[in-house]
């Protein structure tokens, strides 16, 4: 009876899986959007089919200057308590 209960889990943990499975590789397949430029307005629009590089020092150039923009705020001081 153990044995049926643990081949039943089996089973029912593989569907779960496989679905989960399923779900991520569908998801895989659509095409991401590609990242919006500032670029100015008399500029040529680029393609929508920017290559991943691209991609990629957008992403890397949008995080330097967040960091860059937190570095330059001043940091809150905690109250001393003496």
């Amino acid at each position: 009876m153990r044995a049926m209960f643990g081949l039943v889990g089996l089973v029912v943990v593989l569907a779960v899986v496989g679905v989960v499975v399923k779900k991520q590789m569908s998801a895989m397949r659509t095409p991401v959007p590609a990242l919006q430029t500032a670029a100015p307005a008399s500029a040529p629009a680029r393609a929508s089919s920017a290559t991943v590089r691209d991609q990629s020092q957008q992403i890397q150039q949008q995080v330097k200057q967040q960091v860059e923009g937190l570095m330059q705020q001043a940091r809150p001081m905690p109250d001393e308590e003496k």
